[in-house]
C-alpha cells in the first residue's frame, strides 16, 4: 500500500499526525490481541472439557437405551433459553444466563417410575449441550476478532508505520533541499548584485 503524499509542509504535518496515531495505537492493539488471544484459548479449553463432560454423560445413558423409547418426547421441551453479553476486550459475546424448560403434564400414574429421573437427565444433558454451542459460539467471536486485530496489527506494523516514516523523511529532505537551493539562489543573485 503506497501512502500518497505530497511534497510540502501541509502534506508533512498530515503525515505526522498518522504517524502519531498508529504509533499510539500499536500498543493498545497488541495488549487487545493478546487478550483476545487468551480468552480464546480459555473458551476453546473450557468447550472442549464440556464437550468431554456431556460425551461422558451420554455414554453413561447409553446402557438405557431400551428404556429411552418408553419415555413421552412431548413431556419435555426447552422453552427459553437466556442469555446475557460479557464485553471481553471490546467484543460482546454471550453468556448463559438460564435455561427453562416447558413441562407438558403427564400421567404419573401410567408412565414408568424412571420418567422424573429421566426428566431431570434430559435437563442435565440439554443445559450442557447449550451452554456448549453458546461457549462455541463465543470461542468463534473472540477468535474472529483476534484475527482481524493481528491483521491491524501487522498492517501498522509492517506497512504504514515505515510507510509513514518514509514519507515524512523525503518530504522532509525535499523541503530541506527546496530550502538550500533558494538560499543558494538568493546568495547567487546576491553576488551577481554586487558584481554589478
Amino acid at each position: 500500500m503506497a501512502i500518497r503524499f505530497q511534497y510540502n509542509k501541509i502534506s508533512l504535518k498530515q503525515m505526522q499526525q498518522q504517524l502519531k496515531i498508529r504509533v499510539d495505537a500499536l500498543p493498545v492493539l497488541k495488549f487487545k490481541e493478546a487478550v483476545l488471544r487468551s480468552e480464546a484459548e480459555k473458551a476453546k479449553k473450557t468447550k472442549a472439557e464440556l464437550e468431554q463432560k456431556l460425551k461422558a454423560k451420554m455414554e453413561g445413558y447409553m446402557h438405557m437405551d431400551i428404556l429411552w423409547q418408553e419415555f413421552p418426547l412431548y413431556a419435555l421441551a426447552v422453552g427459553n433459553v437466556r442469555t446475557s453479553t460479557k464485553n471481553i476486550a471490546g467484543v460482546r459475546v454471550p453468556k448463559l444466563e438460564n435455561v427453562e424448560f416447558d413441562q407438558q403434564p403427564v400421567c404419573w400414574f401410567t408412565m414408568p417410575s424412571w420418567i422424573p429421573d429421566g426428566m431431570w437427565m434430559l435437563r442435565e444433558l440439554a443445559c450442557l449441550a447449550i451452554e456448549q454451542r453458546i461457549l462455541s459460539e463465543t470461542a468463534d467471536l473472540l477468535e474472529k476478532t483476534r484475527k482481524k486485530t493481528t491483521q491491524k496489527v501487522n498492517l501498522y506494523e509492517k506497512v504504514q508505520v515505515p510507510g509513514y516514516s518514509d514519507a515524512i523523511a523525503r518530504i522532509t529532505k525535499y523541503l530541506d533541499d527546496e530550502e538550500a537551493l533558494g538560499k543558494a539562489i538568493q546568495k547567487i543573485m546576491k553576488n551577481k548584485l554586487m558584481s554589478l
